[in-house]
């Protein structure tokens, strides 16, 4: 895991997931989403955010949320496909990666001022 910042504007780019193990472990799905985006689950932030209302998501940027709106159907698709879930999330996490690379370096973003 890495260090969080508590309104997600200094997280931007996802990291490589490690602990696929540990991660398969979560029984809950979107909680496999948060850490294929967001590197940690709703729980951990709440942990970490005791003073926030609501929950990581609400602290997403626009970028995230279109990344993590991609991964969720994604996801589905590959669970169609019968793709293992250590399969899936190696998938998920290499493409959020890969989306918030795009999403940071788009000028159009950077232009209408949604990103910092």
């Amino acid at each position: 895991m890495y260090q969080f910042t508590p309104n997600l504007q200094g997280f931007l780019l996802p990291h490589t997931i490690h602990n696929i193990r540990l991660l398969l472990r979560l029984g809950i799905p979107v909680q496999k989403l948060n850490m294929a985006l967001f590197g940690l689950t709703a729980k951990d932030w709440r942990d970490t955010n005791p003073d926030k209302k609501g929950n990581i998501r609400d602290y997403a940027n626009v970028s995230q949320l279109v990344c993590l709106s991609n991964l969720e159907n994604l996801n589905a698709l590959f669970i169609n496909d019968d793709m293992s879930q250590k399969e899936r999330l190696e998938k998920l996490n290499k493409i959020a990666i890969d989306q918030m690379r795009i999403l940071i370096d788009n000028k159009s973003v950077k232009r209408i001022g949604l990103e910092k």
